[in-house]
């Protein structure tokens, strides 16, 4: 380097500076080193450090939101219940109970609004669970990226975000691998997640788990696996690592149990002591939990039963007109779900024990709620078969049959609607509907260094699922982002409850809040609510409305409308304003045209698909779509052995798709090959279709659909029909439930003998190369084809 590059300034060194010395780039210039606040010379040891400042959240409280799924009003020990809960019964005697808590009617809505803060779950782009996109802002089946959620706003302020559980905030069509990931939980704030994606799962098999953007691979889970088990596990693993590597840095856990939404699945132990507890029948249950209510002041005492529903396919029978088979098996029902409830309790107390044993639990803030009422989808008779149900047909012979295995892994099983009506004592109705018993949740929230001192104590003051963002944020200081990402927010429209948690006496901030789900409708204002029942198809009108007084009566018992009609047509304009404001519109009229507007079912998910052997699962929706109303030819690829000969000991799957809850799948057993087909409701039928040989290169099946037929399955080897049989039902709404397998039957078997003997049952033979699906066309009486009919239909009505 010449003397003439050198200078004498000292930080130069005899380099020549890239910028004037006398001034570096200033901050918030194009320039390299904008907004860097320190000083940059040629050398580390003549230049001045410095460093963007982080988040720092020492000395604020941990977090922690569980959240319950289709868990009924009066269901926990503290709000009213038989069930065993002492440790929810604990959270409540060192927090306080909120006996006016409510949020959506339904489950995805729910989510949305508690993790972003909005009054609806379509203001945050979510008004119905994430298996629809009709192309409208409120039902887009995630959430819109101008909110900022709560792990969001906690990650941003120095939180650790983690999650656990049941997220069901992603279309379906999206939760495939290959698919977009931005609206899963790490995409939307969480550091951590292990759980289901979608909205529900088989606790004993999960059909697929997912851990943070990865699916967990899984042949086989162990004989004494338990959903709600493994996910407290994480929990407690995932806080225990945090407070480990950096014990001054607080977390946000959200826990989103599956438990207790179909299919009602727990442990042996558990059924067992709730056994003979539900002989008595859902009328004396809800008699004996409005009594304990009372004494515990959840209720008034002038508080009296909802009367039993008696819209169509929402009745509710007397328990006394049963037959006692029926009887029977309805008990087994509920012994299970009561004894789900109970390991949701034990989730809690192990999580607290580790909390306590971190030295963390007194500094933590626990809300406890449940993301709707109880859960009507089990309907007039329940079922063992919930993948394949659909209502209203009396099975109880068959269940009687299978009623040791209710509860267990081999059956699907949701109780009659009546325990819905039972569970959400004393309101009227269920989940998806407007009326309270479908937005009424037990609701718990405790933080020992603030509301200790009120232990044990209640507040009817008004919540509600939007309100819970905004009273965290308030409790921790913490202001709402007015923008993320340099783009503007829409602001936060829920209100916060620290003033009444602090203060018993102090009012709600409001009391007046829309619902709406599928037509059906409801507006809140003080002591007034009106709700509709909508019926399928039928116009919109304020004469749907049912006009209930609060204060006189908590139950809903009597509609006053007729007696203020000029509170209807406020409240109706209200309700319409409102859910203008919320993106609630348009309205669903019963026609399902919001389920058929979708593009991706046929522009992507119904093309031919090759599975090369060695895949991982398909994921399940994707699966489903190739035979959804219609047939399929499935192509099984092999390298054969020219020298022919026996099979030999060559066997296992070549191909299976679904599991206990209804599948089918291609095997090779005692050298035969073999057609298997789970209808779902306990019926296993197989077709035998041909000697196998170690020199056979192709299996083809071919899976008809006739218009308003069943399956007519045709079995080819090498091109020539080895088999044929008629008659196999088509599976049916949520079955197939667990996606395609190549070469072995992965978790939950499609045959539950072959698993017990065999296990995953893994192909030994021969090369086993792909397995190719190509989608057959709809026939005349498949959803699509109506398409058009159901636009016409709806704008009949809308």
């Amino acid at each position: 380097m010449s003397d003439d590059a050198r200078s004498d300034d000292p930080r130069s060194d005899g380099l020549r500076s890239t910028f004037p010395r006398e001034q570096f780039p200033p901050a918030g210039s194009a320039e390299p080193y904008a907004g860097f606040d320190g000083v940059v010379s040629e050398r580390f040891a003549t230049s001045q450090p410095w460093w963007p400042p982080r988040p720092d959240a020492e000395g604020r409280p941990n977090v922690v939101v569980i959240l319950v799924d289709d868990v009924g009003y009066s269901d926990l020990g503290c709000f009213g219940s038989e069930i065993d809960t002492p440790n929810i019964d604990a959270l409540a005697d060192q927090g306080v109970r909120l006996t006016n808590f409510n949020v959506t009617p339904l489950c995805s809505p729910t989510r949305a609004a508690l993790l972003t803060g909005q009054h609806t779950g379509q203001a945050a782009g979510v008004g119905f669970v994430c298996h629809l996109d009709p192309g409208f802002p409120g039902y887009a089946s995630e959430m819109s990226d101008d909110l900022a959620t709560m792990p969001e706003i906690l990650r941003d302020n120095g939180y650790a975000t983690l999650m656990v559980g049941k997220w069901h905030l992603s279309k379906d069509s999206d939760l495939a691998d290959g698919r977009p990931k931005h609206s899963w939980p790490l995409q939307k704030g969480f550091e951590r997640y292990y759980g289901i994606l979608d909205g529900f799962t088989n606790f004993h098999h999960p059909h697929r788990l997912t851990r943070d953007n990865s699916t967990v691979e899984v042949d086989r889970y162990p004989d004494d696996y338990y959903f709600t088990d493994d996910i407290t596990d994480e929990a407690i693993g995932m806080v225990r690592s945090v407070k480990a590597n950096d014990p001054s840095r607080p977390f946000f856990l959200y826990m989103a149990h599956g438990a207790a939404h179909a299919p009602l699945h727990a442990r042996a132990g558990k059924i067992a002591k709730y056994a003979d507890r539900y002989h008595g029948g859902w009328d004396a249950l809800r008699d004996e939990r409005l009594a304990r209510m009372k004494e515990l002041r959840i209720v008034p005492e002038h508080t009296e039963l909802a009367a039993r529903p008696t819209y169509e396919g929402y009745e509710a029978p007397e328990w006394s007109s049963l037959p006692d088979d029926q009887r029977t098996v309805y008990a087994r029902y509920m012994a299970v779900y009561a004894a789900m409830v109970e390991h949701i309790d034990e989730s809690l107390g192990r999580l607290r024990v580790a909390l306590e044993d971190l030295g963390e639990w007194d500094n933590t803030i626990v809300v406890f709620t449940s993301d709707n009422g109880a859960s009507r989808e089990g309907g007039l008779t329940g079922t063992t078969s919930y993948y394949t149900h659909l209502g209203g047909e009396i099975h109880v012979d068959r269940d009687l049959e299978r009623l040791a295995l209710i509860g267990g892994p081999q059956t699907m099983p949701h109780y009659p609607q009546a325990w819905a009506m039972a569970c959400n004592t004393p309101y009227p109705m269920y989940k998806f509907t407007s009326f309270l018993g479908g937005r009424a949740v037990a609701t718990l929230v405790s933080w020992p260094e603030r509301w200790g001192r009120h232990g044990g104590s209640l507040r009817s003051q008004y919540g509600h699922a939007s309100d819970v963002l905004p009273t965290i944020l308030d409790v921790l200081g913490i202001d709402a982002p007015s923008h993320r990402g340099g783009l503007p927010l829409r602001p936060i429209t829920g209100n916060s409850m620290a003033e009444w948690l602090d203060d018993p006496a102090a009012d709600s901030v409001t009391d007046e809040r829309m619902f709406e789900v599928g037509g059906h409708r409801a507006y809140r204002r003080g002591r007034w609510e009106i709700a509709a029942f909508h019926r399928p198809r039928a116009p919109f009108a304020d004469h749907e409305f049912q006009l209930f007084d609060l204060a006189a009566d908590p139950g809903c018992t009597t509609d006053v409308g007729h007696d203020h009609p000029e509170v209807v047509a406020e409240l109706a304009a209200a309700w319409e304003e409102a859910a203008w404001d919320n993106q609630v519109f348009p309205l669903d009229s019963g026609a399902g045209y919001k389920f058929l507007v979708r593009p991706e079912r046929d522009e992507v998910f119904v093309r031919p698909v090759r599975i090369p052997a060695g895949t991982p699962t398909l994921e399940r929706w994707r699966s489903l779509e190739l035979l959804l109303f219609r047939g399929c030819t499935i192509e099984i690829d092999l390298s054969a052995d020219p020298s022919g000969g026996a099979g030999g000991d060559e066997q296992g799957w070549l191909l299976a798709h679904g599991d206990q809850g209804g599948g089918y799948g291609i095997c090779v057993e005692d050298g035969r090959l073999m057609f298997v087909h789970n209808d779902g409701h306990g019926t296993l039928r197989e077709l035998d279709a041909a000697a196998w040989a170690a020199a056979i290169g192709k299996v083809t099946v071919h899976l008809n659909r006739p218009p308003g037929g069943k399956w007519n399955v045709v079995v080819e080897v090498d091109g020539s029909e080895v088999a044929a049989e008629d008659g196999y039902q088509p599976l049916f709404p949520m079955a197939p439930f667990q996606g395609i397998d190549v070469g072995i039957n992965r978790r939950s078997p499609v045959s539950w003998r072959r698993y017990e003997q065999h296990g995953p049952f893994a192909w030994t033979g021969q090369s086993l190369a792909s397995v190719t699906y190509t989608p057959h066309e709809r026939p005349a009486d498949a959803p699509h084809n109506w398409l058009e009919q159901m636009k016409e239909l709806a704008a009949t009505y809308d």
